[in-house]
Parts: structure tokens; sequence; C-alpha cells
């Protein structure tokens, strides 16, 4: 049995971010460069965007490229650049035959002006697709996030636009980039590693987290699938006690 067949689809989560590791790890393991696992990796966005979007994901945010990568070799640097923009032409048909929708968060400026440029056309080429939105984290840092979140709101009310009184959770998750989407309920990580590596940490406060010791590479739709349904075999409480979920529940069946 598929670990498709065993996923309530009355209970999805809205949207499932994914830290994409390994792909390095994994071609050095077959005496390949760096540069291989990262060309192997689009097939698992493909596979993984696809499966998103049968299920009925609304959202799927996917960390492709952190502030911190800037300091990988340069040669590498300019390869995934390179890939960003051979992938979204290549993938153009895939987001168009499964309505996709495609949006990016991070430092774009930090890009090339080509990976820029390639980005907004298929940005603006999807934009009229509802199914589901495949959000990519590009020159992105969650710290750099709230740095810059914080600078925007201490402006606002340095200039009046808003006063100190007015500023609470709901207000500063206006500044996110984020602010366009719900926070993820699922955030997945291949790999092996146990860490969140400076992605989304304003928004997985209540997140339920699933660690793979899969490489990114290797990720394929029944991956995914089995995270959706350790997911769903989950209890997500929000500081609240079992018996106070069971009671709502209940109350909500009735």
């Amino acid at each position: 049995m598929s670990w498709k067949d065993k996923i309530d689809i009355k209970r999805l989560p809205q949207h499932v971010a994914i830290i994409m590791d390994g792909n390095g790890r994994w071609a050095k393991k077959r005496g390949k460069l760096r540069t291989f696992g990262h060309n192997h990796g689009v097939t698992s966005v493909r596979e993984t965007a696809e499966a998103a979007a049968e299920l009925g994901i609304k959202y799927l945010t996917l960390y492709a490229f952190s502030t911190e990568n800037w300091n990988r070799p340069r040669a590498e640097v300019n390869a995934l650049m390179k890939l960003l923009v051979r992938t979204i032409h290549k993938e153009s048909k895939t987001l168009h035959d499964n309505k996709i929708r495609l949006l990016a968060i991070g430092e774009l400026e930090a890009l090339t002006k080509k990976t820029q440029k390639e980005l907004q056309e298929a940005i603006n080429d999807t934009a009229h697709h509802e199914r589901m939105a495949m959000v990519l984290a590009l020159s992105y840092s969650s710290r750099w996030e709230l740095t810059q979140a914080a600078k925007e709101l201490a402006k606002d009310v340095a200039t009046n636009k808003i006063s100190l009184q007015q500023v609470d959770q709901e207000l500063f998750e206006s500044y996110l980039t984020t602010s366009a989407f719900p926070d993820p309920e699922l955030l997945i990580r291949t790999s092996g590693e146990y860490r969140i590596s400076n992605f989304l940490l304003w928004q997985i406060a209540y997140s339920e987290l699933y660690f793979t010791p899969k490489f990114w590479p290797e990720f394929r739709k029944e991956d995914f699938y089995e995270a959706i349904v350790d997911f769903q075999n989950r209890e997500r409480r929000f500081g609240k006690i079992s018996e106070q979920i069971i009671k709502e529940k209940d109350e909500n069946e009735n």
C-alpha cells in the first residue's frame, strides 16, 4: 500500500516548507562534483511539487539558497545561479500543467540580474494559477528577514505612520516577507541533519518538524506522502493539553 493511500485528505496541512539538504554529500558519495547533486535535486523539486499539488496542499515553500550560501566557492555559486535559470525555463511546463503559481522570498536584489529577470518572468507568467503556490526562498535567511522587518517597522513608527501602541504580534507579521500566506504547519528537512539553518524562524513557532535521512536528490513522492502521514499522526496542542483538544474535536463534530 502506498503512503498516499493512508493520507486523510480532510486533514492536510495548508502549508509545507522544506529544507532541501544533502545535494553535495549525495554527489560526493558517488565521486561527483557537488553541482552534480544540485542538478539531480531538480527532479526531487518536480516530484514534490507535483505530489503536493495533487494532494491539495495550498503552499509549498522550498529553501533553495540561503544568504549563507553566498560564502560557498564562487564556482559552485555561479553554477547554482545558472541552474536556477535553466530550471525555471525547463520546469515551466510542470508549473502550468499543475496550475502552480511561483513566488519568491528573500534578498532577491542580491541575485544576478539574469536570474532576477528570469525569476520575475516566471512569477508573472504563472500569476493566474490558483491550485498551489510554490514559494522559492532565495538569498534568504530568517535573521535577515526579521532584521528587515524590524527596520521597516521602526521607520514607520519614527515617521508616525503607526504608533508604538499599535505594535503587536499581528502587526509585526505584516512586515515579514511571508505575510501573504499562512505559517507552515509542517517543516521537512532531508539528509539526516537535525537543525533549522536560519529558515522561517518566526513562522515555524508551532510547525511540526519532520527529519528524513534521505538526501534531497533521493526524495520522491512517496517520501513526501510518508511525511504527510507522519504529520497527521501527531497531536497538535498549541500549548493546550490533550483533554482540551479531544473535547474541542468532539464539540466540532457534534
